[in-house]
């Protein structure tokens, strides 16, 4: 049974996760940059790969948040079609549930063109 706590609980995890992502996506920028600048200086071999080891996590890590947020996404519109079928869907957290919905999907809309 859907109830408003799982609502909020959903959301927050979705929220949560696309600010992960985010954050990984900035990560994966600056380290990148970083590995370039080591690379025009002639940075020692074993820092270099190192540093290359550091960007080449950053950039794992970005496919698997997506695979959670996207599991993420397909629960929070499950919790609010249930809510839907108990006639529950008005309120704030709904409201707030469906904004988080339309961002997560526009994010990914953006991201695949």
């Amino acid at each position: 049974m859907a109830t408003i706590r799982n609502l909020k609980i959903k959301t927050a995890s979705c929220k949560r996760i696309v600010k992960e992502l985010h954050s990984y996506e900035k990560e994966v920028e600056s380290e990148a940059a970083k590995t370039a600048d080591m690379k025009d200086k002639g940075a020692d071999p074993y820092d270099l790969k190192q540093q290359e080891n550091v960007l080449a996590e950053s950039r794992m890590m970005i496919p698997d948040c997506r695979k959670r947020l996207e599991s993420s996404l397909a629960d929070l519109k499950g919790i609010l079609a249930e809510l839907e079928e108990a006639k529950q869907k008005e309120g704030t957290e709904v409201t707030e549930a469906e904004s988080t919905v339309a961002d997560v999907e526009k994010l990914f809309e953006t991201s695949e063109s």
